[in-house]
């Protein structure tokens, strides 16, 4: 609902009961006593009635309505093509919904159905669905650049060539982050761009502007046919698996439920 529609409909509700629910300013709006109260005993026929639409839609012979899904964005790309558009392909009738951003999100409080991250920041409280994929970083670069400056070949040659350096979403730079037989390493690199973006990392590095340092799943393809070549592969373990998450649910809605079975199909290859 927009703003004034809300307004609108709780102006109405105070003028049907008599009372007011909330105290106004221009510059805030806080629950009354009365509001509170009446807040307290209609939630759980609320709650009621939610479980009964649940319980409704459970029972849909074709899934249709909206799945909302939180990710971050590089999750995402790993599981857009394999899992999602074919789920799409599978149940025309289900609109997914998928927000992207970089930061962990209350999936519950904001809505979401599911949320998608590595596996070791699922809460602690969800429901967790492990989809098995392999996850790496990778330090990359063109063959080009490669042959002109040589290669690393240890985490600590990094400072004696240039580097895409990437920003994360809290503004801070990132720092590349190596471990080889229980030896873990962080390298604050240097180079002459900084990005915001993996695919402008992706797109520097295809174009002889240092060493980038991305998601493994992000270049495969570059790599495979010869845009890009990996080094330090050795230093570049593999990374905590992907997982579904969301919390217990009575009776989850059809789409929910096909959503789920074909996330465990993916995930048992």
């Amino acid at each position: 609902m927009s703003t004034t529609s809300l307004s609108n409909a709780v102006a109405k509700l105070e003028r049907r009961l008599g009372i007011r629910l909330f105290n106004r300013t221009t510059r805030s709006v806080s629950i009354t006593d009365a509001g509170k109260a009446f807040v307290e005993r209609v939630a759980p026929a609320m709650t009621d009635i939610h479980d009964a639409m649940l319980a409704a839609q459970s029972l849909q012979a074709i899934p249709s309505g909206t799945l909302r899904i939180n990710a971050f964005a590089s999750a995402a790309r790993e599981v857009m093509e394999p899992l999602i558009f074919s789920f799409m392909q599978r149940y025309p009738q289900v609109h997914v919904d998928l927000v992207t951003e970089g930061k962990l999100v209350d999936i519950v409080a904001d809505g979401f159905d599911l949320g998608l991250r590595p596996v070791d920041l699922v809460p602690s409280d969800m429901i967790a669905l492990s989809l098995g994929l392999h996850r790496s970083n990778a330090v990359v670069a063109s063959p080009a650049f490669l042959r002109t400056h040589g290669k690393p070949m240890v985490p600590a040659d990094l400072y004696r060539f240039r580097c895409i350096r990437a920003r994360l979403p809290n503004h801070a730079l990132l720092r590349w982050r190596f471990e080889k037989d229980g030896n873990a390493v962080q390298i604050d690199v240097q180079g002459s761009i900084t990005l915001d973006e993996p695919s402008l990392v992706r797109l520097a590095a295809q174009n002889g502007l240092g060493l980038g340092y991305i998601m493994e799943a992000d270049v495969r393809e570059d790599i495979a046919a010869g845009r890009l070549a990996r080094v330090l592969e050795d230093w570049t373990p593999p990374l905590a698996p992907l997982a579904l998450y969301y919390p217990g649910r009575k009776h989850p809605p059809a789409a929910f439920s096909a959503f789920i079975k074909a996330a465990r199909e993916f995930a048992n290859g």
